[in-house]
């Protein structure tokens, strides 16, 4: 059976690696084929690799506080590319405090299909993605 291909990276001018390394650890233990661009990636770096890599899902990780910013845009980007893709994200996305359903509702109208706040459990986000992916076959 060939192997599900996901895109993950920490999008902006964010440089935080561990835990994009942590994600990428346990999506390759679960079976998916992982393409971690890193940090510092672009919204065209993210849906060129997409395109490229034939990905069913991307993964964005922000842990600076800006991923709102950061974000804005991504899900057009990839409908304008043509991207059938499942769109993720988490980790510390907006500056200051938030009450998490207000962060989550701004980025699903920006075309995330998942939110996720900080100090999420990977494990659940896999889960997600396996049954998503299942309900989008």
């Amino acid at each position: 059976m060939e192997k599900t291909t996901v895109v993950i990276g920490v999008i902006g001018a964010d440089v935080h690696a561990v835990g994009n390394r942590i994600i990428e650890y346990a999506m390759n233990q679960a079976g998916f084929n992982v393409v971690n661009l890193g940090v510092m990636v672009s919204q065209k770096e993210f849906v060129d690799a997409a395109i490229e890599t034939n990905a069913k899902a991307i993964i964005v990780s922000s842990l600076y506080g800006h991923g709102e910013l950061d974000c804005r845009g991504l899900g057009d980007a990839c409908k304008e590319a043509g991207l059938d893709v499942l769109l993720y994200v988490g980790g510390n996305l907006v500056v200051g405090k938030s009450d998490f359903e207000v962060v989550e509702e701004k980025f699903k109208k920006m075309g995330f299909d998942r939110v996720y706040p900080p100090g999420s459990d990977i494990e659940q986000g896999i889960r997600d993605l396996t049954a998503d992916l299942k309900n989008k076959a």
